[in-house]
């Protein structure tokens, strides 16, 4: 047994069960990329950073996450299709199984924290069968100093171990491949996967369950930034509809771009210390801050390499290509990443319908039913026949990171947007003019001026119209955006078509919204779409 670096002196991975391995401890990112050059795991392209394929899994596996059912979990986690339960003497095994794997091996250990609120702070140990793995948390997560290392103590550890295959016959899986959480040993077990995010996101699934239940403080699937007067605005949004792109904003300071909590001491905080962004089509034109962070240190997954230079544009491995980088990569962030009561909140969707205004003001009661809902649209891929968008709802704007019940999540947004006096928008960054395939995707200097004047409340005093489907009022003017692109059914020129999608539309939603019903208010169900008549 061998282990290697700065660490606390009490700290051992044989206390984790793992024997005779050479443990290299909180290596730099420097040094963790030349391993994985060293080893033909990675590759370096001429930008500096280091890119790495993630294996059979290029994304998340959600049918393959699992929650321990416990005294702990039992009554309080939202059991179901998204939260399946696992075993605890299955978990115990399994971890067995897994420690003795990585046995005997070289691995990397890392001491990182979440949440930039010390009020919140929880340390994390991460253990990782590769060093591009460990790589990436230290990207992902916050860093203590030397000083902090050598006295750190883990109120979580994530064992990650991609070569690992489970026996779904003994060991309680569906197949080889898993991510599973133990609250009551507050163990995060991830094996048959080299998908970083699984990391990330097992870390952001247990926050949302301790800081919500727990500490009473509210966890969002949302990015952040903070204005010159210190407004903090909040961006939810489901992958693809421009939540990393938007709160990325020359005029404002970042505070996070994908996880935060706000808690009851009103602070807006990150929960990670990097970001995490998909890179496909990626241009320095469109996405500069993005694409500048793409150097020494950053960590490219699953793209494809052509003379050390990256081709955005090729998806021919996955369409989640993907970039991890440390905050500080972002020359205009604000330094720790915490935020005051936000002034803003936008819910952004990509509507591939073309039925959804381009922004428009939600009630409080139409924020809960948006938030519980958590629209977009994808459009279909190439496959023969299929043309039309299909919908995804995800409640909270995050449903596979959440173990609670959506409600618990909406209540407290509710009662903390009415406390703040927060405006909340309705951002459409998908199609306009048309459905996909005959309109156009709405564009995003349009989008960028929108969030703007609302930022600047230039809004605030324009007339608005409702929607007559789905009730949200919509802006008759907006600096800086042409009039006639304010109203969806105008731009299509065809009302009968216009309101024919519209209901389609509105009849997914409400589909969708009958499991939640019997837990929403009447201002809640009143934000229900409506159904509207069309005489042809």
């Amino acid at each position: 047994m061998q282990e290697i670096g700065v660490k606390s002196e009490n700290a051992s991975v044989e206390a984790l069960g793992i024997k005779g391995a050479t443990a290299h401890w909180n290596l730099s990112p420097k040094k963790l990329a030349e391993i994985a050059v060293n080893l033909g795991q990675a590759t370096r392209t001429n930008s500096g950073a280091i890119s790495v394929d993630t294996g059979e899994f290029t994304g998340r596996s959600p049918k393959d996450r699992f929650i321990v059912k416990d005294e702990i979990t039992e009554d309080s986690v939202w059991w179901g299709n998204i939260n399946i339960p696992f075993d605890a003497d299955k978990f115990d095994a399994l971890y067995d199984k897994v420690t003795n794997y990585l046995s005997g091996k070289e691995i990397y250990v890392r001491d990182a924290y979440a949440c930039a609120d010390d009020n919140y702070r929880t340390n994390i140990r991460v253990v990782n069968e590769f060093s591009w793995s460990n790589m990436f948390a230290y990207n992902m997560f916050l860093r203590p100093t030397e000083e902090e290392i050598k006295s750190f103590s883990p109120d979580w550890v994530v064992i990650n171990a991609p070569g690992f295959k489970a026996n779904p016959e003994v060991d309680g899986t569906r197949q080889h491949n898993f991510a599973i959480l133990n609250f009551k040993r507050k163990i995060a077990l991830i094996g048959g996967t080299g998908y970083t995010g699984e990391i990330k996101k097992g870390i952001f699934s247990a926050l949302n369950f301790e800081l919500p239940h727990l500490k009473n403080t509210l966890s969002m699937h949302c990015s952040a930034n903070i204005g010159k007067g210190g407004d903090t605005a909040i961006f939810f949004g489901l992958s693809g509809t421009g939540k990393t792109t938007l709160s990325a904003d020359p005029n404002r300071q970042l505070i996070g771009d994908d996880e935060h909590g706000w808690s009851n001491e009103n602070s807006v905080f990150n929960f990670e210390g990097g970001c995490y962004a998909k890179v496909i089509d990626l241009s320095e034109e469109k996405e500069p801050d993005i694409y500048r962070a793409i150097k020494e240190g950053a960590l490219l997954e699953n793209v494809v390499i052509n003379d050390g230079d990256v081709d955005f544009k090729n998806g021919s491995k996955t369409e989640n290509t993907r970039v991890s980088y440390p905050i500080d990569h972002i020359d205009n962030i604000v330094e720790p990443s915490i935020g005051k009561n936000p002034k803003n909140i936008f819910f952004l969707t990509c509507d591939a319908y073309g039925v959804l205004p381009p922004i428009s003001k939600l009630t409080p009661g139409q924020a809960a039913f948006h938030f519980i809902s958590g629209y977009t649209a994808k459009v279909a891929g190439t496959e023969a026949g299929i043309t039309e968008p299909v919908t995804a709802f995800s409640a909270c704007f995050g449903a596979p990171f959440m173990p609670l019940h959506p409600t618990k999540y909406a209540e407290m947004l509710s009662k903390k947007m009415q406390e703040a006096g927060v405006n909340v928008w309705l951002i459409n960054t998908g199609w306009t003019g048309g459905p996909y395939g005959k309109g156009s995707r709405m564009k995003l200097s349009y989008t960028r001026a929108m969030i703007t004047a609302a930022l600047n409340g230039e809004l605030d005093n324009v007339e608005f119209s409702n929607h007559s489907v789905f009730h949200v009022a919509i802006p008759a003017s907006c600096p800086g955006v042409p009039s006639e692109v304010l109203s969806p059914r105008g731009t299509w020129n065809d009302d009968e078509g216009y309101y024919k999608k519209a209901n389609q539309l509105a009849e997914a939603f409400n589909k969708n919204f009958e499991k939640f019903a019997e837990f929403a208010n009447e201002d809640i169900m009143a934000a229900a779409p409506k159904i509207r008549e069309i005489v042809s």
